[in-house]
């Protein structure tokens, strides 16, 4: 590991179409790390958060998701196979991202793979999300490239949900990887 300190609320936008004052405020959730500063095998849990009917049906609609499983109460109950309503699986997906994601200003999402919804969710499901930084890589002329697991679980320790979550990184010194690069963006 090395010794980069956690950069959350450091650094700000610095919009100008506000009072100066408060562009100069550290901006919440905020980070501004680089691609040296991503650790492989650094591990982070979120709080845990319960998935609502509301939330469940609001995203259900959003996305003109209605199958009976996720909308259908009586369906559920009477022929499902769990017997009651599952959350749907993009939203478990969403909700556990959402539970670790931060907004750094040098990173940039590449895509997902391995994305497996291993048992289902249930309205009512408390779940937690575990990030585990699993490797990194020069990728382009000013961007590396990072892969990190999401792992989503509920109760008190079910796992529901895994993918891995790649992303490009700006590079703090680019003369550094110029001999590593794959091609230009």
């Amino acid at each position: 590991m090395n010794d980069f300190a956690p950069t959350v609320g450091v650094s700000s936008t610095r919009p100008m179409d506000m009072p100066a004052d408060h562009a100069a405020l550290p901006v919440w959730n905020a980070e501004n790390w680089f691609y040296e500063d991503f650790d492989v095998g650094h591990r982070i849990r979120s709080l845990r958060r319960t998935l609502s009917e509301g939330e469940s049906m609001q995203f259900n609609a959003l996305v003109a998701d209605m199958h009976p499983y996720v909308a259908d109460e009586l369906f559920a109950r009477r022929e499902g196979v769990f017997g009651k309503r599952l959350v749907a699986g993009a939203f478990v997906f969403s909700a556990g991202l959402g539970l670790v994601a931060t907004n750094c200003v040098n990173a940039f999402s590449y895509g997902y793979d391995k994305l497996r919804f291993i048992k289902p969710t249930f309205i009512g499901d408390t779940i937690y999300t575990i990030r585990t930084n699993l490797e990194k890589r020069p990728k382009y002329q000013d961007l590396g490239l990072t892969r990190a697991s999401y792992e989503v679980f509920k109760g008190e320790g079910e796992l529901v949900l895994y993918c891995e979550h790649l992303q490009t990184v700006r590079y703090r010194d680019p003369a550094a990887f110029a001999d590593q690069v794959e091609a230009k963006p």
